[in-house]
């Protein structure tokens, strides 16, 4: 646990002004450093405790400051804009339950590497513990997630320097060292009565040192581990790329797809489905038993986040060897026969590694790929524009693929990413995002409106449960004057359950689907259900125009939907025989 130290004296007011002003001016001094490396955004909850803090964020010009009534869709909004934008973004509430309802958005934070900066103001430490109104216990409220905590001293006029030192030290710490993830940070601020300032000027002194905005710097590379894998690599023929969800890196990956020859299963989130060597239809191929059980690699180099798919994971497995590249230091699935764990930055390790192979012509193993892909794809796609009947997957496919460049998609967890995964086509100029960290669907559209906040066109492909989730942040996207568009299939619960083993339960419904009849329509912002799947690019392409947040539902019929998956797959059997 960080800390400033020992409470010690107030420190006598004087002519500086009352304990308002004071604390009004620690938090300026504070917020001055935030903005000063990089901070642009904050976004605040009311409450009274938080005072001095909302104040300072509000009267800093270089700072846009969202004000949303509900932490959750507070955090996840900030979450969403930290993605999209890549830096560290605040968000800041009062005491009490306030501060526990952004544990989830810290936790996807962490396991996704995002900068948030989580500020949470407290009563001060002589109230702890006796029971006074809103006081909870809010050290390491949100245990382990954070890469740092810090629990501030009460606000004197003695401290204004350590307030500045702190805010340079939580902004370090959101952007990790060399070859670290972003990570969330969590300061907390506890503030004495009075709280409103008088008015009265206070100092806040200058800066630390000149300094100018930075990103995080992750090119560290262990030379003799790029050595190994380059003449793994080389030497192998039967390989295949596999890249999860990466903070940027994409570039590197293709660079060594480029000079490897190898096929490159990329999700759509890894930014790296684009290019000659990106599968348009991998998901497909692995899908069909036969296909893959006959294209099992003998190294696999696995890069990013653990795949999405079963199919991809059981690939991982399958493979005679697997090299895993992750900024995060964790173990990859269990079951995969795994040859070298290497911590570092995807994006740079592949770069060096390509520059450490010489590149290699097609080889048949990639022709194989190649061609079996081009053929499956053509098959699908066939079959997806002749459904009249909405089908999940031919959303993915069509929203992803017209959607104009400089866009972002935002897609959801559960069917939706799965979706994406199997159906997109590659394509540049597209930048999907999803909240694939914890995998949640909670505050999924708070997430959206923070990725739009970042000021591209932003379109969201997400389910109906997702949004009845995050009824809050949808009821006040009215307040915040941005544009977006949420794509919702709407099956009336969770249809992804009707593909796992509970949907031979009994309690399926009740239990795993949670069957619905909320109408979309009545949710408080601009609507419009389509019927056809022809009509669902249409649909879009008027919400777009038109501004504002609004919502496409595409009604999915759960029965029928398996029967579309059914036919997908045998179109690709078919096709391959």
């Amino acid at each position: 646990m960080g800390s400033m130290g020992s409470m010690g004296s107030m420190g006598s007011m004087g002519s500086m002004g009352s304990m308002g002003d004071v604390a009004l001016a620690c938090m300026r001094a504070f917020v001055d450093e935030l903005a000063r490396r990089g901070v642009t955004d904050a976004c605040v909850s009311p409450g009274s405790r938080s005072t001095p803090l909302a104040l300072a964020l509000a009267r800093d010009e270089r700072l846009r400051v969202h004000v949303i009534l509900d932490e959750r869709a507070s955090s996840f909004f900030a979450l969403g804009l930290a993605k999209a934008t890549g830096r560290p973004v605040v968000v800041a509430c009062t005491s009490g339950t306030a501060a526990a309802n952004m544990l989830p958005a810290v936790v996807e934070a962490r396991q996704s590497g995002a900068p948030l900066l989580v500020l949470t103001a407290d009563r001060p430490p002589e109230l702890r513990g006796t029971g006074a109104n809103q006081t909870i216990d809010q050290l390491e409220l949100y245990g382990r997630y954070p890469r740092l905590f810090a629990d501030a001293l009460v606000p004197s006029i003695e401290r204004l320097g350590e307030f500045r030192a702190l805010g340079a030290r939580a902004i370090a710490a959101c952007w990790g060292e060399p070859a670290e993830p972003p990570a969330p940070v969590h300061v907390n601020l506890p503030f004495a009565e009075p709280l409103t300032p008088s008015g009265a000027e206070v100092d806040i002194g200058g800066p630390l040192v000149p300094t100018d905005a930075r990103g995080p710097a992750l090119e560290s590379l262990c030379a003799a581990e790029a050595k190994w894998t380059g003449a793994r690599v080389a030497a192998t023929e039967r390989g295949v790329i596999v890249a999860g969800t990466l903070a940027g890196g994409a570039d590197g990956v293709l660079a060594l797809a480029e000079a490897s020859g190898w096929p490159l299963l990329a999700e759509p989130i890894s930014g790296a489905r684009r290019g000659r060597h990106a599968l348009a239809g991998g998901q497909l191929l692995l899908g069909d038993p036969a296909w893959a059980g006959e294209h099992v690699p003998d190294l696999v180099l696995h890069v990013g986040g653990i795949p999405t798919t079963r199919a991809a994971q059981a690939l991982c497995a399958s493979a005679s060897s697997v090299v895993s590249v992750s900024v995060f230091a964790r173990e990859p699935t269990p079951g995969w026969r795994l040859d070298r764990m290497i911590t570092t930055d995807p994006g740079a390790f592949c770069r060096a590694l390509a520059a450490r192979i010489p590149a290699v012509p097609e080889t048949g193993w990639a022709g194989e790929w190649h061609s079996a892909d081009a053929i499956a794809r053509a098959a699908v796609d066939a079959l997806l524009d002749d459904m009249e009947e909405p089908f999940e997957g031919r959303v993915a496919r069509d929203v992803a693929a017209t959607l104009p460049d400089g866009a972002t998609l935002f897609v959801g967890s559960s069917t939706p990413v799965r979706d994406l995964d199997v159906f997109m086509r590659p394509r540049d100029g597209l930048l999907v995002l999803g909240n694939r960290g914890a995998s949640g669907i909670d505050g999924t559209v708070s997430t959206v409106l923070g990725i739009a906040a970042a000021g591209e066109p932003t379109v969201g492909l997400v389910g109906d449960l997702a949004v009845l989730h995050d009824m809050s942040g949808l009821l006040w996207a009215s307040t915040l004057g941005l544009d977006a568009v949420l794509v919702v299939l709407n099956n009336r619960g969770g249809g992804i359950f009707d593909l796992l083993p509970s949907a031979s339960l009994p309690e399926h419904e009740r239990l795993f689907v949670t069957p619905h009849d909320v109408d979309l329509a009545n949710l408080g912002v601009a609507h419009e259900r389509v019927g056809r799947g022809g009509e669902v690019v249409p649909a879009i392409e008027g919400a777009r125009a038109a501004g504002g947040v609004r919502i496409v539902e595409v009604p999915i019929d759960r029965a029928r939907a398996l029967d579309q998956r059914r036919a997908v797959a045998e179109a690709v059997r078919a096709a391959l025989v």
